[in-house]
């Protein structure tokens, strides 16, 4: 089956919808039982296996930082069933901001295989705001509230 980028961009965008919502039947219906979410060395996540560590882990985020997500800017490859996308993670209980990206592979049904997931910084105790020092977000239209 063809995997459209069409496709791939709705499915992250209402993943990310279900992951900010903290529902989690819906986040473990966009992943295969055996996928994967791997996360920067350091990070307090690991590698998530499984649809459902991956939903429990949103949803607890959800309960314990406020959070919620936004996909900023996306790059699909049909060929490949792949995708790439920038997004934002805003933590409002801990006044906190998170951005990177990630990389999706897909199955041939549109399910979500295989997500690593890259911060424009390394993550640092103390620190607000995670991004890339001195980018102009704001003047490129990136979120900066929830």
């Amino acid at each position: 089956m063809s995997l459209g980028k069409e496709q791939m961009l709705a499915t992250i965008r209402t993943y990310f919808g279900a992951c900010s919502a903290a529902d989690k039947p819906r986040l473990m219906r966009y992943f295969t039982p055996d996928a994967v979410h791997y996360f920067p060395s350091g990070s307090p996540f690991g590698a998530l296996r499984g649809s459902e560590a991956i939903a429990d882990c949103w949803c607890r985020c959800v309960g314990e930082w406020g959070s919620s997500w936004t996909v900023d800017s996306f790059i699909g490859d049909e060929a490949t069933r792949q995708a790439v996308i920038e997004w934002t993670h805003f933590k409002p209980k801990i006044q906190a901001v998170l951005r990177g990206d990630e990389w999706y592979r897909f199955d041939e049904n549109g399910l979500i295989i295989e997500i690593r997931a890259y911060y424009a910084c390394p993550a640092q105790r103390g620190v607000a705001v995670h991004e890339i020092a001195e980018y102009p977000y704001a003047a490129f239209g990136y979120p900066l509230t929830p």
